[in-house]
């Protein structure tokens, strides 16, 4: 018997049996080593933070239902293939693998969904989805060489655009409030500020500004650094949380854009050269090169789950990624 993660209130999760029946045709049964807490939707899923009747995910087949208590959620599981059905010849036993799939000890899914990720570090490819997050949002940025970007946020997905565009050839400066992520920032050579009032940001004009920060109040604020029609390109996803913003006369007159960047599809303008695979196999190919390592900073056992969210929502200083291990 197997366990698996619910999110049974607001601020509540539990880990109840689960039975999982041999791998059939096709399938593959998976030992997890790691799966991580996305600090975004999952979050907001933690804090009863969505509308109920919302749908988990219509473009991930593990993720059904909507966020009504009690759900299950979670999308980046690694482990250890263990056995397979008949059939199946995309990974073999032993093969370590990243599943898009709810917290959970154990998985029986179908083995043309896994990648293989041989070569990774178990911690590092959990961060798999915020690789593929963050190439979305440079992909959405466009051309950005030689170009001043203001990277609001410095979580995990901040720190990963902001690494991203700068490679790029992109002039960045990020936003952030945390010391201890301006430190870590500045030694990854990404410049970092506290606020948005400090003159280096202020003097230079802003044609786009990507708001990373999840806080409804740094959209206005992103607003304000923009150049006459300059963009910000939101990747923050605020839930049920109200965006109070200024749209009169400056916003009017300067031209400015607000638009959405999301990875559950692939753009229009992109998807004549783009796949959800081709997407994915390149998030696998930047993990190694980018500093993954860097900002896996806390793993907990999935047994005290409780603990790990917890420390997420606290917004602990050092804690960039956090992770839940199973052995």
């Amino acid at each position: 018997m197997d366990r698996a993660l619910w999110f049974v209130a607001p601020r509540q999760v539990e880990l109840r049996p689960i039975e999982l029946a041999p791998p059939a045709s096709g399938q593959a049964l998976v030992e997890v080593l790691y799966s991580g807490i996305s600090a975004g939707t999952e979050m907001l899923a933690y804090r009863g933070e969505l509308p109920p009747d919302l749908p988990v995910d219509e473009t991930l087949g593990a993720l059904g239902g909507t966020f009504t208590y009690p759900f299950r959620y979670g999308y980046s599981c690694v482990g250890r293939v263990e056995a397979t059905g008949p059939g199946v010849e995309d990974v073999s036993v032993g093969d370590l693998v990243f599943s898009f799939h709810p917290h959970q000890e154990r998985l029986l899914v179908d083995a043309s969904e896994l990648v293989v990720v041989d070569g990774l570090d178990p911690r590092v490819a959990v961060l798999l989805p915020y690789v593929e997050t963050a190439l979305q949002v440079t992909l959405d940025a466009g051309a950005v060489l030689g170009e001043m970007v203001v990277v609001s946020g410095l979580g995990t997905l901040g720190l990963l655009v902001a690494l991203l565009v700068a490679r790029a050839g992109a002039d960045v400066v990020a936003v952030e409030p945390q010391p201890e992520r301006r430190a870590l920032a500045a030694e990854l050579g990404i410049a970092a500020v506290p606020d948005t009032t400090v003159p280096h940001v202020g003097q230079v004009e802003v044609p786009l500004v990507i708001e990373c920060s999840g806080h409804p109040g740094a959209l206005a604020a992103a607003l304000d650094l923009l150049a006459h029609e300059g963009t910000a390109l939101v990747a923050s996803w605020y839930g049920t949380k109200p965006v109070c913003l200024d749209l009169g006369s400056a916003f009017h007159r300067r031209r400015l854009t607000i638009r959405s960047t999301q990875v559950s599809t692939i753009p229009a303008g992109l998807s004549g050269r783009w796949t959800h695979r081709r997407r994915f196999g390149r998030a696998v190919q930047l993990a190694s090169e980018l500093p993954l390592a860097r900002l896996a900073t806390h793993t907990v056992p999935f047994e005290h789950a409780a603990d790990g969210y917890a420390q997420v929502d606290a917004h602990e200083p050092r804690l960039i990624h956090m992770a839940f291990g199973y052995q």
